[in-house]
């Protein structure tokens, strides 16, 4: 984003400081009572309230000073934290967000402060704890200040002026700068905070309010607060916070020191470097640059191979190395925790839980994994999908968890670790399980089996993702109409994924997506049918051997080969793609994984390992299955990348047609 788009920016920030909120309220449903949790929804409400107000979005600071106000009255134990008060925060959080980003619907808005009017309201079963401080609470005469705020204030974006006029504005104030640790100035770095200040401040203003104003950087700042009455006696300790006393302890030894070098300090800051903003688009650019810059080496490499130029071979290999670690580095630049995905389903199970009535925990492993950005965007709505189901399918109404031996709170697991090439996610529960009778009913009733046929457990159970099947009694606002796994399926496949479920019943539920770590850039395998080239995604390939002429007169009419005492089926792709030109005397065949059982593809030749830059297909031949997209080879030429689950499941269709017609 550029300077001269501000609200783009507030933007931004307004998103992520509501995401902090958001996490913020759901670990406050499992500790409601913890005042660190209530700070931190409160301290993020209050940031969003001011920028709001300073960009222009007067309605979303108006909306939010209610939400503020309700959380306030929290904080000082004027009302107590329910789970009623923290849904309806939610739904707020949902309603800013629609005003951030200007779709939002003002009757929403009114609903929710009624809601939150009866939840901070609503009788109280149990006293509420006293106030904070409360035995400085009471009206005073005055209070004596002495306070110092952090060093990197300024640089924090403090508005050290601001503090004092909201400091004054609570009564009768003096205030006297203390400079003793100002340097000369040719040592003073322009944003440190390095002024004290020592205040009287008269009249019945209560402690909480002093705090309240330095409320942002009270955990890093020496404040010292004492009763003004207390002060003028000489016997009265005068309170003394850690950080202070740490502080003036520092001062004391370093007295006899020379005075700081601050601009080696500003030196020391910049070496420990800052985080930039990126957007996301602007990435993405680059890593269409590096992709054809990968393109232009290819060909220079294959240019310094027929020439015999030693110079021009160095710096093709120059340039390759130079090339790869280009790529790798922006590689690593587009990566992203899975955390920042998992995190976003914690959300959906708590709204779930209240939807269904269930009580459901959501456990999370493996966060650290890193996948590529895009991936992780392609792979929310698939995750939503399945954990919907699982919560409504899956797991069951408490009553009848514990009528089964289970205790009354149903797990959610979303676990992810890095296999080779590529993130295995995996989705569980705890819940009943998959009903073998109930699936093979439905695929009866549906004319998908035939009555009595006798089918793998692994079969029946990926009937589930045909499309339109669904074994739900009913439909529900979750699920029930039949629309879902196939998606899913359908998305992991073109994400040249796999997806694989195993069930027990009355044990639990658990769906294994494995998922290539990038889709920008991958390493394939290049190999000739006919006359053509094609990719084969390297990670989907097991093995490669030698197709002999007495092998392939032996397979003719069924396609199957002996690998190791194992029969495996594999497909001829010039048959599959119409190949006119003469075949190759030694065939190859490359093993490739598709699932349960590997499946052997007859190339002509196998050209050898490709740095695959992957190209979209155009929207005439998006609809062609077989091929996920193509890539550009040195010689300037096009080659399409194969999709193995695709060109698997058509060889398969075509077998069964023909076996049909026979």
């Amino acid at each position: 984003m550029s300077i001269e788009d501000p609200t783009a920016a507030f933007r931004v920030e307004a998103r992520e400081l509501l995401d902090q909120v958001e996490q913020a309220l759901l670990d406050l449903t499992h500790r409601l009572d913890d005042p660190a949790l209530i700070d931190s929804v409160f301290r993020g409400l209050h940031t969003l309230k001011g920028s709001g107000a300073m960009f222009g979005f007067d309605a979303l600071a108006a909306f939010t000073h209610h939400i503020e106000s309700a959380f306030d009255r929290v904080r000082k134990g004027r009302a107590r934290a329910t789970l009623e008060l923290v849904a309806t925060a939610l739904a707020a959080r949902d309603h800013m967000r629609a005003l951030v980003e200007g779709d939002a619907v003002p009757q929403d808005g009114a609903a929710i402060l009624v809601r939150l009017a009866a939840a901070v309201d609503a009788p109280r079963t149990e006293p509420a704890a006293p106030p904070r401080s409360a035995g400085r609470e009471a009206a005073t005469s005055g209070w004596r200040l002495s306070f110092r705020l952090p060093r990197a204030a300024l640089a924090h974006g403090t508005n050290a002026l601001a503090l004092l006029d909201e400091l004054r504005a609570l009564g009768d104030c003096t205030l006297v700068a203390r400079r003793d640790m100002i340097p000369p100035l040719d040592q003073l770095a322009e944003r440190d905070c390095l002024i004290a200040w020592d205040a009287e401040l008269r009249g019945a203003v209560p402690r909480a309010a002093i705090d309240d104003v330095f409320l942002f950087v009270l955990d890093d700042m020496e404040l010292s607060v004492t009763p003004l009455a207390s002060a003028e006696a000489p016997t009265t300790a005068t309170e003394v916070t850690p950080v202070l006393e740490a502080a003036r302890e520092h001062e004391r030894s370093a007295a006899d020191q020379p005075a700081p070098d601050t601009s080696g300090e500003r030196r020391a800051r910049v070496a420990q470097g800052e985080l930039v903003r990126v957007p996301a688009a602007r990435l993405d650019t680059l890593m269409d640059r590096v992709g054809e810059l990968v393109i232009a080496q290819s060909r220079l490499s294959q240019l310094a191979g027929d020439r015999h130029d030693l110079l021009l071979r160095s710096v093709a290999e120059e340039i390759e190395r130079l090339a790869g670690e280009l790529r790798d580095t922006m590689m690593v630049l587009r990566m992203v925790p899975v955390a920042s995905l998992f995190g976003r389903f914690r959300r959906l199970v708590h709204d779930l839980a209240r939807e269904t009535g269930k009580a459901i925990a959501l456990e999370t492993a493996g966060e650290s994994t890193e996948i590529d950005k895009s991936v992780g965007e392609r792979l929310f709505d698939p995750l939503v999908h399945i954990v919907r189901n699982a919560c409504d399918h899956g797991l069951e109404p408490p009553d009848e968890r514990i009528a089964f031996g289970k205790g009354a709170t149903g797990t959610i697991r979303l676990a992810a670790h890095q296999a080779g090439g590529a993130a295995v996610i995996t989705i569980s529960d705890d819940g009943r399980g998959v009903s073998r009778a109930r699936v093979r009913a439905k695929a009866e009733a549906s004319g998908l089996v035939a009555p009595g046929e006798v089918l793998s457990d692994a079969a029946l159970l990926a009937l589930i993702f045909h499309p339109g099947f669904s074994t739900a009694a009913a439909v529900t606002n979750l699920s029930g109409r039949g629309v879902g796994m196939d998606v899913v399926k359908r998305e992991i496949e073109r994400l040249r994924g796999t997806i694989e479920l195993v069930s027990t019943e009355g044990a639990g539920t658990s769906i294994t997506l494995r998922i290539p770590l990038t889709l920008a850039i991958i390493d394939g395998l290049l190999v000739r049918v006919g006359t053509a080239c094609y990719v084969i995604p390297l990670a989907a390939v097991e093995e490669c051997l030698e197709l002999s002429a007495e092998e392939d007169r032996r397979s003719l009419g069924r396609s199957l080969i002996t690998l190791r005492d194992r029969l495996v089926p594999f497909l001829r792709l010039r048959e599959l793609f119409a190949s006119d030109a003469p075949p190759d005397a030694f065939q190859k065949i490359v093993v490739v994984a598709t699932g349960r059982e590997p499946v052997g593809l007859v190339v002509d030749q196998i050209v050898g390992s490709h740095q695959t830059v992957v190209k979209a297909l155009s929207p005439f031949h998006r609809g062609i299955g077989s091929f996920s997209g193509a890539t550009i080879l040195g010689d300037g030429g096009v080659a399409l990348i194969l999709d193995v689950a695709q060109l698997v499941a058509l060889g398969q269709q075509i077998e069964a047609a023909m076996e049909q017609a026979a």
